[in-house]
This record gives structure tokens, sequence and C-alpha cells, in this order.
């Protein structure tokens, strides 16, 4: 069944959690100890209907408050798709958290009070979405109940998220609108009465008929090699294979590769999935590949088609999402996890701060501190071999693991 990767967004208070709890409650997916806990505590807080954020909500901090803190994961399946939905804080506090739980996904959805409108981080939300490269945005206008279900405020902030969108950088992006109330469940599973006047589809409608392969950003082959194969038994006493999982595209048996970074050429003998052959490795498929020369590879090298080689350089410049208390400034040094190469590496330059409202850059800065985002530049002490971030997602993205405490510190995106 295919799985799709969905962030959610929005301010506080927008309703998100409720939003995805009304999607498990309508979709048949909580169980009954978790229904019966909802309704509990929704009939002890004095509630006359149930309160759906208490589905994900789970640390006491976010239920005493009402707010999300921390980012939840949420399964449910339906009979067309599996769904991950990743429920990311919308306080400025955690952009961090956003950036992490957006950072995998295929789409998103960006929620909007329906009293409040395109907020300050409304403008935050979009450019992550848009940084991220998420090809799939749906903006749900959310508590249309207490609008009374008005067309015109629908219209109009439709008409200023599409004045938003004007500064954005990636034009592959689709973004879809629909009217929602979670609280009350219009337009999220079941189609509402109260909403004559919009003609298109429900959220789950919406996302049960994306194309997975159109929302996948597809790049070219990347195989990093995770672990030599070497059983050493009676059986398969000369067997040398290559462990990893395929990114951005497919690799078949006869492909003439190029082995990073010796730049040996060889050609793909077999692919195998533990006792099983395949002709063709299909993206993001984990596989074991055999090459017909005897060549040097180990962990943290690379595999790639011959006509199609990455950029291998010793310093790179990247977009930082800076998720620590210790600031970051030239000078400093890092871990960089490329895939799973990991190579020491010094800051350079801070080029500038990138105000994530749109609002533009801070070239007089030196330094990042938490929640920040800039564009920072980076020496090697050896290469690695990557893409720009907009051509794969994948080999053009990292983390920064601080030296002294092993914390991850930052993650990157390769310009």
């Amino acid at each position: 069944m295919e799985v799709l990767k969905i962030a959610t967004a929005g301010s506080v208070d927008d309703g998100k959690s409720t939003l995805i709890g009304r999607l498990l409650y309508d979709t048949k997916s909580l169980t009954t100890d978790k229904l019966e806990a909802i309704e509990k505590t929704s009939k002890q807080k004095g509630y006359d209907y149930l309160d759906f954020s208490l589905a994900t909500d789970g640390l006491v901090a976010e239920r005493e408050q009402g707010i999300t803190i921390d980012v939840a994961h949420i399964y449910f399946s339906t009979q067309k798709k599996s769904y991950i939905i990743a429920d990311t804080p919308g306080h400025v506090e955690y952009t961090r958290n956003m950036v992490t739980g957006a950072s995998t996904s295929q789409a998103a959805i960006i929620l909007i009070d329906a009293r409040k409108g395109v907020i300050e981080q409304t403008n935050r939300h979009f450019f992550i979405n848009n940084l991220l490269r998420i090809k799939e945005v749906i903006v749900a206008v959310n508590k249309m109940d207490l609008v009374d279900f008005s067309e015109s405020i629908y219209n109009e902030i439709k008409a200023d998220f599409e004045e938003l969108m004007s500064k954005r950088d990636y034009a592959d992006q689709k973004i879809t609108f629909i009217p929602v109330s979670a609280l009350k469940g219009d337009n999220v599973v079941n189609k509402s009465e109260k909403t004559p006047w919009y003609k298109g589809e429900t959220l789950l409608e919406h996302l049960e008929g994306l194309d997975l392969a159109a929302v996948s950003n597809v790049g070219t082959p990347r195989f990093p090699v995770q672990y030599v194969i070497r059983p050493k038994t009676e059986e398969h006493h000369d067997f040398r294979g290559f462990a990893g999982k395929v990114y951005g595209g497919e690799l078949s048996v006869g492909d003439e590769v190029v082995a990073l970074p010796s730049q040996t050429r060889s050609k793909i003998k077999d692919i195998y999935f533990y006792d099983k052959q395949y002709q063709t490795a299909s993206r993001r498929s984990s596989v074991t590949i055999t090459l017909e020369d005897e060549i040097n590879l180990s962990r943290g090298d690379m595999l790639v088609k011959v006509d199609d080689l990455p950029t291998i350089e010793k310093q790179f410049t990247a977009t930082i999402s800076w998720m620590d208390s210790k600031q970051l400034t030239a000078g400093n040094k890092y871990i960089v996890q490329h895939g799973v190469n990991k190579v020491l590496a010094k800051v350079d330059t801070v080029h500038h701060k990138i105000a994530p409202d749109y609002s533009g850059v801070d070239t007089e800065t030196n330094a990042l501190g938490m929640n920040d985002i800039a564009e920072v530049s980076f020496k090697l002490n050896k290469p690695i071999f990557y893409d720009k971030f907009k051509n794969h997602r994948t080999n053009g993205s990292f983390i920064l693991i601080d030296t002294q405490t092993n914390s991850t510190v930052g993650a990157g995106f390769i310009n």
C-alpha cells in the first residue's frame, strides 16, 4: 500500500491537532480505549463536544497549555493509502521542530484560522514548506463554523495567501484551498452542506487522490553504501555485496556505474532483496547490489550512474536551520553527516540570516541563535558527493553534529 507522509503547520490554536483527531475519528482509526479516554476527558473539562486534540497532544505540557510542542507522528490507513502525519508545533519558538517534521514529508497542510486570516506565522510556515521543496500544499481555512461559513471571508483569505505565493521561488508547488471546520467535521472527511458555494473535494478526498509519484521529489539515482555483505559461508564463500538504499531514481542490472570517491567504473551484476533477485531496484528500496568487477567500496562510499555524477567538493554553501542554544559562529567546527558519510567541517562564512516571513535578509549578522535560518559556507576535511537540495532532497541535505556533545545542532540544505 502507498504511504503518504504529511506535515501539518499552523499558528497556535489554529486547530492542527483537532484536525488530525477529526481525521482519525471520521476514518474510524481511533482505538476504543483512546476514544473512551477522549470522551471522558472532554466531559471532565466541561465540553459539550469531543476534544479531538487529545488524540495527538501526548505531552502533559501540551494538554495543560492546549498547544503542540513536540513533533508527534500519527499513523492511520484507509482502503486506498496509509498515512503518516507529522503534527508539528506552530509557535515561533519551535520553528526547528517544524523543519524536522516537514523534512521528510511529501505533502503539507497549512491551517489558517478563518477569524484571523493570513498572519506572520502563516508566512513562516509557507516559507519552510517552500524551503523544503514540498510539492503539494493544502491550505485548510479552519474554524469556518465561527464565521458562519462565509464565502467572502474564505475568498479574502485565499486572495491574501495567493499574494504570499508570489514570493516563493519553488514553481513546482501546487496549492489547494479547502474550507473546513475540524471541530464539527465539515469538509474534513465528509462533504459539508454548510458550504454549498465550495465545489471542491474534502480534505481526505484530496489526499486519497494524490499521485505519490507526482508529489515525490524525484532526482537522479544515488546509492550510498551502508554495509558490505561478506557471508563467508560455504554456500556464499566469495559473495561480496553492497547494502544500502536507492535514492532519487532507479538502478538496474547492467547499468554502468561509478564508485565514489575512487571513480572506478563497473557494471551492476545482480540486485538482491534478501533471498530474491530483481532486475531493477526502484527509488527508496533497500537492496544489496553486486558488481561485475572487484572494486574497493566501503561504508560512506557511493554508487552513481556514469553519466550522472554529483558534485565532489571539500566545500559548499547551504541554508541552515539552527536548532541549538549554543550559537553557530564563523570558525566553529562540526561534524557534517551527509547520508551515512561523516566529515569534519569548519564554518567558513555566515553570509546572511534569512527572515522566514519573507521580510528580507540580515547581512550584519555573524552568529546564529536557536530557530535562526541563514546561508552559511563550510570547508570540509575531505570531499563529499552532493547534489543541490532543489535537485535532490536526500543527497542535498545533511545534519550538523556538535563535536563535543554529539548533539544534532542544525539541519542543512545545500544551495
